[in-house]
């Protein structure tokens, strides 16, 4: 069964989203990738799969909380859920190339792939895909739009906040 809840955020709200009480979906407002509202399930503010998430973002955006603890359901392909599992490995106010994740994927040539599993990552924020970038440093593609990007990796270096 699945259901969500929106809260609010430093980058307008998000919906989250659990299905048999495990967190499976963290969306941005005109998120790309975002599935259809109708596939939210049923709207439940007060439902306890989304206590520990609501208080785990609430002290990431207040910068009490670097690292989040929080039991996932990524549904995706074997090799997207690799690549997921390569970006919770990126420390908080790190950064990493689509072609460094190829690389520790031991797949050099799969920074291509690596850029497109990371754009249909389920849950924003959480799963940290605004910290990867281009080869050459650059902002490059983020699915909740550069300048949010942009803001999540200056606050997580300490040089701006909300």
């Amino acid at each position: 069964m699945r259901q969500h809840t929106v809260i609010d955020s430093p980058y307008d709200p998000l919906t989250l989203v659990a299905e048999d009480g495990v967190l499976c979906g963290v969306y941005m407002t005109d998120q790309r990738h975002r599935p259809p509202e109708e596939s939210f399930g049923e709207r439940a503010d007060t439902a306890p799969a989304f206590a520990p998430a609501e208080e785990q973002l609430e002290a990431y955006f207040t910068g009490d909380l670097t690292d989040f603890d929080l039991e996932l359901r990524l549904d995706g392909t074997d090799f997207q859920r690799t690549v997921w599992d390569q970006l919770c490995r990126i420390p908080f106010g790190e950064t990493r190339s689509y072609g460094d994740l190829a690389d520790a994927l031991g797949n050099p040539k799969a920074s291509r792939a690596v850029g497109l599993a990371n754009g249909k990552n389920p849950i924003s924020i959480i799963v940290p895909c605004h910290r990867v970038i281009g080869a050459a440093g650059s902002l490059t593609g983020y699915g909740g739009g550069l300048d949010r990007k942009r803001r999540l990796l200056d606050f997580e270096r300490g040089t701006s906040l909300f």
